[in-house]
């Protein structure tokens, strides 16, 4: 009785060291994946705010020009709703929920100061995939939502081959409709009305953008002024740029170099994707 007292003894202390190895291993690799994801966090969020600074600062070396005027308007109305954002995240003002959201407002911030800059003719090549390729992150994206979105967003790509005289025309215009097709369907007007009664409204009596967005924070319970306002001017500046190639106020809309196209695909590639992971 002894013996097998002290043998159920060993086996149980044995059993013990093997969960604790094994315990301790998970914490390890827990600890070790978590100091790499915040590696890598850090990498790209200096790299984003690196790249923010750099735009900025080419765009600033710009000479005035009447050319691409309003869009230029709309591209420093997002800079200074992003400052205002930024200095509430600085000031403490948003907690963890808001970190995502806040790595793509910076980077959105970059892409539309990059935008303009690569319009003005001062840019660095943006390299990677053709324009018109049709590999895309945000592809998958928007077939959560609906197939047919996938289909009209490779569709887009399409049309924005370096061999198309109206690339950008036709590229904006499909966009447009992709983004009116996701406020749609993710903020319904009868949804919208009764979560917010009093919300704005256009002149035929339907919620405007901004109450739809004011909508998506108030579920994703992220409703600050600041945050919607960037949003706001945001999407703004993607319909600008819709309007702008859409009026070809300037000379033909849609011959652009390569190093151009990538940056209208990459503006309103993650513009799509930003507004797309505030959709609850």
């Amino acid at each position: 009785m002894v013996r097998q007292a002290e043998q159920k003894h060993r086996q149980a202390v044995n059993k013990y060291n093997r969960e604790a190895r094994a315990h301790n291993q998970k914490v390890r690799q827990s600890i070790d994946k978590y100091n790499r994801d915040v590696r890598a966090y850090n990498s790209r969020v200096r790299a984003d705010r690196q790249r923010l600074k750099n735009e900025i600062a080419r765009l600033g070396r710009q000479q005035v020009t009447t050319r691409y005027v309003t869009f230029r308007t709309s591209v420093t109305a997002v800079q200074t709703a992003y400052d205002r954002l930024e200095h509430m995240a600085d000031a403490g003002g948003l907690d963890e929920r808001y970190n995502e959201v806040l790595d793509l407002s910076e980077r959105e911030a970059a892409n539309n100061a990059g935008l303009m800059n690569a319009l003005l003719g001062d840019a660095d090549s943006a390299g990677g995939l053709p324009p018109d390729s049709p590999e895309s992150a945000l592809t998958p994206v928007l077939r959560s939502i609906s197939t047919e979105l996938g289909d009209r967003w490779r569709g887009a790509l399409f049309s924005l081959s370096p061999h198309n005289p109206d690339a950008a025309r036709h590229f904006c215009t499909s966009v447009r409709e992709i983004i009116t097709s996701i406020l749609e369907v993710k903020a319904p007007d009868g949804a919208v009305f009764e979560t917010m009664p009093d919300c704005d409204r256009t002149q035929q009596g339907k919620p405007t953008r901004r109450a739809k967005i004011r909508y998506f924070l108030h579920l994703k319970g992220m409703k600050r002024d600041e945050l919607e306002a960037f949003v706001e001017s945001d999407m703004n500046n993607v319909v600008e740029l819709f309007r702008t190639f859409n009026e070809g106020t300037h000379g033909s809309a849609g011959n652009f170099d390569l190093t151009q196209l990538q940056a209208i695909r990459k503006r309103v590639e993650d513009g799509i994707m930003f507004l797309s992971r505030l959709v609850p």
